[in-house]
C-alpha cells in the first residue's frame, strides 16, 4: 500500500518567511519596555516574556551565573536586520544576545497574522 505524503508535512511554498528572534535582558521589566518598543515600531508582530532564566556563561575569562528574562520575538525575515538594529541600539549589555531562527513550518493563518502585522507598519513608515 502507498501512503502518499501529506501537504501539512512539508513547508508550503505559499507561507510568509517568518523568524523567531531570541534576546536575553537583565530582567522582567527591561524585557518588557523591549518587547513594547519592538511591536510599537513594527519590527515584530510579538514579543513574548519568559522570566526566571539563569544564564550561565563565560565572560571577561570567569564563568558567571545571572538571572535573565528571555524576549521571543516573531517577525518577517526582511525585518531581522531592524530588529537586530534596534535592540543592540537600546539594549543594556555591552554584548547583546540576538539570535535570528527561521521558522521552517507553522500554522498558516499564524504565520500570515505575523507577516502582515509587521508588513503594515513598514508600510506606513
Amino acid at each position: 500500500m502507498t501512503v502518499a505524503a501529506s501537504s501539512s508535512s512539508s513547508p508550503s511554498s505559499q507561507a510568509p518567511r517568518i523568524c523567531v528572534v531570541l534576546v536575553t535582558v537583565p530582567d522582567e521589566e527591561a524585557g518588557r519596555a523591549l518587547a513594547l518598543e519592538v511591536v510599537e515600531a513594527g519590527l515584530a508582530a510579538c514579543g513574548n516574556l519568559v522570566p526566571g532564566l539563569t544564564s550561565v556563561y563565560r565572560w571577561d575569562g570567569q564563568v558567571r551565573q545571572d538571572p535573565e528574562c528571555l524576549v521571543i520575538f516573531k517577525t518577517s525575515a526582511s525585518r531581522v536586520s531592524d530588529l537586530k538594529e534596534r535592540v543592540v541600539e537600546t539594549h543594556p549589555y555591552e554584548v547583546p544576545e540576538v539570535l535570528a531562527l527561521p521558522v521552517v513550518e507553522g500554522h498558516l493563518p499564524y504565520l500570515q497574522w505575523v507577516q502582515g502585522e509587521v508588513e503594515r507598519a513598514e508600510s506606513s513608515e
